[in-house]
């Protein structure tokens, strides 16, 4: 995946999920944040942050907020990243070979990332992206997600129907130790994934290389349930 327009700037505050003020060539901006989660360990005023410069000169924030380092790590917060990220690496051969991938297919009550043909069995993706970090372990998701669980139950359903089903945690960063689900903030999401790894569902990890203006899947991490 690869960013054009990007500007350097410093993260001042978030009113709400959507907005961020953010210092850019010295002067306060408002920029469209990315990412509707918490995000709390991340957003810190006086962070160094990296923003794309919005293509419609009209637009009422004239940024996106995509990137923030933390520390010397730099994090990739654009919640649209993960799908396109994975589509990616679909497509190079990620999960080996592969036919009729798609994006976005409905399957019973839920709409799923990827569906595609694999060794001649169909085959249902859905991607979640990381960006919670402690220590070097990575964890989802930082606040709770009833939409997450729905997702496992459907790839349950999807295994027993005789579907492959896959979970991919795209963790938006790179050099981690290893992932798990965040049951402190969301036990039933974590209890979901555990059900879904007993059911046949395969539960993928991956971080990402990621500079100041791409992001690409890289390595897979270890994951514990």
């Amino acid at each position: 995946m690869i960013y054009q327009n990007m500007v350097a700037g410093t993260f001042l505050s978030r009113p709400n999920r959507f907005i961020a003020k953010v210092e850019i060539d010295g002067r306060e901006e408002t920029v469209h944040v990315k990412n509707t989660g918490r995000c709390r360990e991340l957003l810190i005023p006086g962070s160094a942050v990296l923003c794309q410069r919005a293509a419609n000169p009209s637009r009422k924030t004239r940024f996106d907020l995509i990137c923030v380092w933390k520390g010397k790590r730099l994090v990739n917060m654009d919640s649209q990243a993960p799908n396109v990220a994975a589509g990616e690496w679909l497509a190079s051969g990620g999960l080996g070979e592969i036919q009729n991938l798609r994006a976005e297919t409905v399957h019973g009550d839920s709409r799923f990332d990827f569906s595609f043909t694999r060794n001649g069995r169909p085959c249902l993706l859905e991607v979640k992206g990381v960006t919670l970090e402690m220590d070097g372990m990575c964890a989802f998701p930082d606040a709770p997600t009833q939409r997450g669980a729905k997702h496992l139950q459907g790839l349950r359903r999807a295994v027993a129907e005789g579907y492959e089903a896959y979970v991919l945690f795209v963790i938006q960063m790179a050099d981690v130790a290893y992932f798990r689900p965040h049951f402190e903030t969301d036990p039933t999401f974590a209890a979901a994934l555990a059900e879904a790894s007993n059911a046949g569902v395969r539960i993928l990890a991956y971080d990402c290389a990621v500079t100041e203006t791409t992001m690409t899947i890289r390595n897979p991490v270890e994951v514990r349930l």
